[in-house]
């Protein structure tokens, strides 16, 4: 709790390390938080009027929380977003109330119709409350997952290979035993044409959007400078049929984007390349691996990640849900988008 003769100020804050170091001591936090999320954002803001803010909320000099703000602009309105945010060590509904109020100010001068955040916090009846209590309502759509599936590193790889599941393990073992497959990084950025080309076949059979190229180059580039991304390519008979973006972050891995040429789905070189990527998080000192988002795959047999939920749960691990999306109305125009985003996640399946 907070002292009662506290006073909160909000502060931009403009040092990476001030901002890093924060994140590091914090239990709860995503890729979505760092700074070079923020980097990314701008890259990609450049030409769709995209803005962000880094703030930091203070108590005297003791930082107490930080959240980073993007304004996405839409043909249907502009909003302001608070990706996985806002982080705070100790979460309550004060640094929450002075927050909103500085939202609230942003979202007036930036002619915003509503504010959505995609809270990093464990869902449970307190967290869910404290957003009612403030006038949040759920969206009709998430941005990022709401739910992912972790692994904790701490144990040796061994002890790991023995939490899986049978048949995972199985498979990671006779991928390792087959002389036509080969698992390799890669930082080249000419490499990411082949991750492109395997992600826009899978989006074909699967009918969905992917990534466009430049958003998978931007992101790719603002993480690479810190070594803190890479690109895992397998290969099955000397050609790449398996590919993915993990990030190594504030001590998390991060299995963020993934494709697998739908030619070798029998071939198992998508296990071998996960558990290498999880030896490489384990190498790079992280005591966390995520395997991004989550939904349960015997409630949901028919949704779109309920494979992908299955393939991840064979590594071994636990699942870890947060508060669902919360948006704030400022203005009637937040209905159109409310209807729009409804049609959306229906015909997606979600």
């Amino acid at each position: 709790m907070l002292n009662e003769n506290c006073q909160l100020k909000i502060k931009e804050i403009t040092q990476k390390q001030v901002w890093e170091g924060f994140l590091l001591e914090c239990e709860e936090k995503t890729f979505l938080d760092s700074w070079n999320w923020g980097e990314f954002q701008k890259k990609m803001g450049s030409a769709s009027g995209k803005k962000i803010w880094r703030l930091g909320i203070y108590e005297n000099k003791i930082l107490l929380s930080v959240v980073l703000i993007i304004k996405i602009k839409a043909r249907r309105g502009s909003f302001l977003f608070v990706p996985h945010g806002p982080n705070i060590k100790n979460p309550n509904d004060q640094i929450l109330e002075i927050l909103l109020k500085e939202l609230k100010r942003i979202a007036r001068e930036e002619k915003c119709s509503f504010i959505r955040i995609a809270p990093i916090w464990q869902r449970n009846e307190g967290n869910i409350k404290i957003f009612k209590d403030l006038g949040f309502r759920q969206a009709p759509i998430h941005m990022h997952p709401e739910a992912s599936w972790k692994l904790a590193l701490k144990p040796s790889e061994e002890k790991l290979l023995m939490d899986m599941r049978k048949t995972t393990r199985y498979l990671i073992r006779q991928a390792q035993k087959n002389k036509d497959i080969e698992i390799f990084q890669s930082k080249k950025i000419e490499d990411l044409n082949i991750f492109n080309n395997l992600n826009q076949e899978v989006a074909q059979h699967q009918h969905f959007v992917p990534f466009s190229y430049t958003y998978l180059k931007n992101e790719f580039l603002a993480f690479l400078p810190d070594n803190q991304i890479s690109l895992f390519l397998g290969k099955y008979k000397g050609e790449v049929i398996a590919a993915a973006f993990v990030l190594f972050w504030s001590k998390i891995g991060f299995y963020h984007h993934a494709a697998l040429s739908l030619k070798f789905h029998k071939i198992p070189v998508a296990y071998l390349l996960q558990w290498e990527a999880i030896k490489e998080a384990k190498k790079r000192g992280c005591i966390l691996y995520d395997f991004w988002g989550y939904v349960d795959p015997f409630q949901n047999p028919k949704h779109p990640w309920a494979g992908p939920t299955l393939f991840k749960m064979g590594f071994g691990g636990y699942k870890k849900e947060y508060v669902k999306t919360q948006d704030l109305v400022l203005s009637p125009k937040y209905w159109l988008n409310f209807v729009v985003e409804k049609l959306r996640k229906k015909k997606r399946g979600l």
